[in-house]
């Protein structure tokens, strides 16, 4: 009878041993699929970002440090007052691409200067690997002073250099772009002369043959002005993705007798204007052009609903970096008010002064000069680096995003304030 039993018993345990073994076996299996997976797909990603680095590298491998001769290898008149400059490398090497927005940055010796002058202008083609060009505005003596001089460096540029002379130029650098990888819709949104970085990113999408959907908004005073108007019309003819909408703010009497045809709409291009041409605010948009209409562009499609991190604005010279001490920025915020100066103090040691800080002088760089502290600048717009200094102790903030590279421990006193007392080396 007991061996009745041993027998049926040894069964039972011999088939519960058998069962927990071919579970053990199928869950080493199971795992040893999940590590091969895993292993496949680290060794996918790895490849994925050994690509995107020889990529990268092989995009910057003709990128230069420092500055690089270029020679004017053409002069074209595109508007009243407007010329496009031809660069190509002195040395006729091929160039590195850039993004399309991005600028570059001249080092200029013009007559009767003591130092070098430096400037930034944008980029207003797509990128070539034979030449880059630059589109520049003549700046004449302010309307309500006559009598006061003109654009130093846009004369210069005008007047004074030929096709054949010799520029130092800083490599493309910027951080306002259209990200040609994507395909996103885009909303372009030009003022006047701030059509250039927006010229090179239209341009690239034409280049590309992309498909990515884009709504090209160009507002002028009127036909004088109205750059690249040919270039344009053929870019429009050749992409049925690229829509081109052009406003004047005053058409002259013939401007007038040709509506419709030279241009779309009489106004400035406001939020309105560009509600009517779109179906939603699911757009990335590109900004540039004088201070005042990026602000209240800027305004406009916040309250219509665009979210902030869709609009994107390119400065267009220094009396753009003057604005907002409290609002918050993507590089930082300013929490400085009026009347908290009285606890803040800047530092210039090498000078030996110390001064109560005053917000509503701007920047850093401002206040230097205001308090008789001399610091190099240039382009005055966070973009050419001639302005850093090095940040001693204290911190600073930034009312706009800069374009130059920093070291660690330094700042670019013409985009910065200080966020409490700071003693800089100047």
């Amino acid at each position: 009878m007991v061996d009745a039993l041993i027998l049926p018993i040894g069964l039972v345990t011999a088939g519960l041993v058998a069962a927990r073994l071919g579970v053990l076996t199928v869950a080493a299996w199971q795992q040893a699929v999940s590590r091969r997976e895993q292993d496949q797909l680290t060794l996918q990603v790895m490849r994925t970002r050994i690509a995107e680095a020889k990529k990268r590298r092989g995009e910057n491998s003709l990128a230069w440090n420092g500055y690089r001769k270029f020679v004017v290898d053409r002069k074209v008149t595109e508007a009243e007052g407007i010329c496009s400059f031809y660069l190509v490398a002195h040395d006729r090497k091929l160039l590195p691409t850039f993004k399309p927005g991005q600028y570059l940055t001249f080092r200029l010796n013009i007559p009767g200067r003591e130092k070098p002058v430096i400037r930034c202008y944008s980029l207003s083609d797509s990128p070539h690997a034979k030449q880059y060009r630059v589109s520049i505005k003549r700046v004449g003596s302010p309307p309500d002073a006559p009598s006061a001089p003109p654009g130093l460096v846009s004369n210069y540029f005008h007047e004074q250099l030929s096709e054949g002379d010799i520029l130092d130029v800083q490599a493309p650098r910027g951080h306002f772009f259209l990200d040609p990888e994507l395909e996103r819709p885009a909303v372009l949104i030009a003022g006047g002369v701030g059509v250039t970085p927006l010229l090179s990113m239209v341009n690239s999408i034409v280049a590309t043959r992309s498909s990515r959907e884009a709504v090209f908004f160009y507002g002028l005073k009127n036909r004088t002005e109205h750059a690249f108007k040919a270039d344009l019309e053929q870019v429009i003819e050749q992409r049925p993705n690229i829509r081109l909408v052009v406003a004047y703010s005053r058409p002259s009497p013939e401007d007038e007798r040709n509506e419709g045809r030279d241009y779309h709409h009489t106004g400035r291009v406001d939020v309105d204007l560009i509600r009517s041409y779109l179906q939603s605010t699911n757009y990335q948009f590109y900004i540039c052009g004088p201070p005042a209409m990026m602000e209240t562009l800027n305004k406009q499609l916040l309250k219509w609903g665009v979210a902030k991190q869709d609009i994107n604005t390119e400065a267009f010279g220094p009396a753009t970096v003057s604005k907002a001490f409290t609002k918050p920025q993507a590089s930082g915020s300013l929490s400085l008010k009026a009347g908290d100066s009285s606890s803040t103090s800047i530092t210039f040691a090498k000078s030996g002064k110390t001064c109560d800080w005053s917000p509503n002088v701007g920047n850093l760089l401002a206040f230097a000069e205001a308090n008789g502290v001399k610091i190099d600048s240039g382009c005055r717009a966070g973009n050419c680096g001639t302005c850093v200094v090095a940040v001693k102790s204290g911190k600073v903030s930034y009312v706009t995003e800069h374009g130059a590279e920093l070291e660690e421990g330094t700042c670019l006193t013409c985009i910065a304030a200080p966020d409490g007392s700071v003693v800089l080396d100047a």
